[in-house]
């Protein structure tokens, strides 16, 4: 039964995938700009030059005979030659890539750890000082639209304090002694953006670890477990949070997915050089190869995610077979 429920759950983020992939393609070829017009801003620009241009990036061709074009080259790994930098997609994405996890990796870690926390100790003492100071901390941070926090972080630790730079993930220009120096530069520099995603993270984290708590609570094997005189640690371990972890692990799912480009305004904010700013610069551009390619990966990954957490499911909960 498990290996027809995973297979049934493959089955159905293969189609998700062929969906998106159509509906991503049409998308950017209905909104509004001429991508020919951005490619080429001299408007002396001779015909010849204008269909050699087409040419290069197929243009010129029908609407269905580019995507099939387009479904073609994507099985080769080619996902096209960008309009604004004039090199393939593939190669400006992995530029961008790797500054974008490095990111969105240390926020996660350290939201999920803070917000579980914060939220298991939130629950146990419900009613209490401490879990009104949390749940207000929470809310608060939730509610926080992050690039108001970001540059609310600007202006208290760069601009007031002078403790960190304001842009970039390296100091422009610096020579590094050591590869310690050069971590320690990007650490400063990569302590602001992670901050900023993180506090959002932890204010959901921690509220949905409450509520979940909350409800497991007032289970009947709760109260007969209290009954039996065993320590607080023991039924927060052993029983409570086992089965509060289902929706947590839902949420992580799904923030893993999108975070990736949801980090377009911490990105845009600190300039940090990753996948969210290449998005607002495409955007920008119409640069319809490139935000494809980007869409492309923020879908594959929201659906990897949501997958992997289906097979948690299956062996957290055995009762989840369809």
């Amino acid at each position: 039964m498990k290996k027809q429920y995973l297979l049934k759950k493959f089955l159905q983020a293969l189609l998700t995938i062929v969906f998106v992939l159509i509906f991503n393609y049409f998308l950017f070829r209905v909104m509004p700009g001429d991508p020919l017009a951005m490619i080429m801003r001299n408007p002396k620009a001779s015909p010849e030059a204008i269909e050699r241009t087409k040419e290069l990036f197929g243009l010129g061709r029908p609407w269905y005979v580019q995507f099939f074009i387009y479904v073609q080259n994507l099985f080769k790994g080619d996902l096209g030659l960008s309009f604004i930098h004039k090199k393939p997609v593939v190669e400006i994405i992995l530029d961008k890539i790797m500054p974008t996890i490095i990111m969105v990796g240390i926020a996660q870690i350290l939201a999920i750890v803070v917000g579980m926390i914060l939220g298991v100790i939130s629950a146990w003492k419900r009613g209490t000082k401490i879990d009104v100071v949390a749940l207000g901390f929470s809310l608060i941070t939730y509610s926080m639209p992050t690039f108001w926090l970001g540059i609310i972080l600007i202006s208290i630790f760069s601009i007031g304090l002078r403790i960190f730079p304001t842009s970039g993930m390296f100091t422009p220009g610096q020579t590094f002694a050591s590869t310690m120096a050069m971590i320690k530069d990007g650490a400063r520099h990569l302590f602001l953006p992670v901050l900023a995603l993180s506090l959002v993270l932890i204010g959901e984290y921690a509220l949905t670890m409450r509520n979940t708590l909350l409800d497991v609570f007032t289970e009947d094997y709760m109260t007969t477990v209290k009954a039996k005189g065993f320590g607080d640690n023991y039924i927060i371990k052993k029983h409570a949070l086992p089965n509060a972890m289902l929706p947590m692990i839902t949420i992580i799912a799904i923030n893993l997915g999108l975070i990736i480009g949801g980090t377009i305004q911490i990105e845009t904010i600190f300039s940090w050089p990753g996948l969210g700013r290449l998005m607002y610069e495409a955007l920008k551009g119409r640069d319809y190869p490139l935000l494809q390619g980007i869409f492309l990966l923020i879908t594959v990954s929201v659906i990897l995610a949501n997958f992997i957490a289906d097979i948690m499911y299956s062996y957290l909960d055995p009762r989840v077979k369809n």
